[in-house]
């Protein structure tokens, strides 16, 4: 054995203890990856059934939604219809219903004893948008001033005083207006 033989055997031993030095974490990475392998295939057997239960769940639920869309149909159709039910009830009972009570409004008026003439014996002529039936009568308190500050003869509420009337006279059946004011806009006489 010369010089060249003792260098090959060292390096043969120096290269099986790096072989085994190597082989050690390479069997560590096999075991490493052995457990990788059972953890993803007990993942994947507690995977499945859950997604098979989501899976039920959102079919499920698309039913569910379905129903629901079903009534929400149903539902606006209804309210569709109670709005046109409503639109013809109040074009066909409304109507008449505003005409008998205009008709029974005008028979109260009409059956309703007149009030006297005011104190000179007659009623003052009617004002020209009443007559011409152009909209509403005046109000109480324009026609209460009218009845009361237009006394240009005689002392201011002498028409109080009388006791008169204070709303213009429209005595049925002499061509005058009927009456603009009901009962509750009548103006209180004052009591002295």
């Amino acid at each position: 054995m010369d010089g060249g033989d003792i260098a090959g055997l060292i390096a043969a031993f120096v290269f099986a203890v790096l072989v085994g030095l190597l082989a050690l974490p390479i069997v560590k990475l096999g075991r490493v990856f052995d457990e990788l392998r059972l953890t993803i295939r007990s993942v994947n057997d507690g995977t499945t059934p859950l997604i098979d239960e989501v899976t039920r769940t959102v079919s499920t639920t698309n039913t569910q939604l379905e129903k629901v869309d079903g009534i929400t149909s149903n539902v606006s159709d209804a309210s569709a219809n109670v709005s046109a039910l409503s639109s013809l009830v109040a074009s066909t009972v409304g109507q008449p219903l505003i005409k008998v009570a205009a008709f029974s409004h005008g028979l109260r008026r009409a059956f309703t004893p007149a009030t006297g003439p005011t104190p000179g014996g007659q009623g003052t002529a009617p004002s020209a948008g009443s007559a011409a039936g152009a909209g509403p009568a005046t109000g109480p308190t324009s026609a209460a001033s009218t009845a009361y500050g237009s006394q240009q003869a005689g002392t201011p509420g002498a028409a109080r005083s009388a006791g008169a009337d204070p709303r213009p006279s429209t005595a049925r059946g002499t061509g005058g207006t009927e009456d603009p004011w009901t009962d509750s806009d009548r103006p209180t006489e004052p009591r002295g």
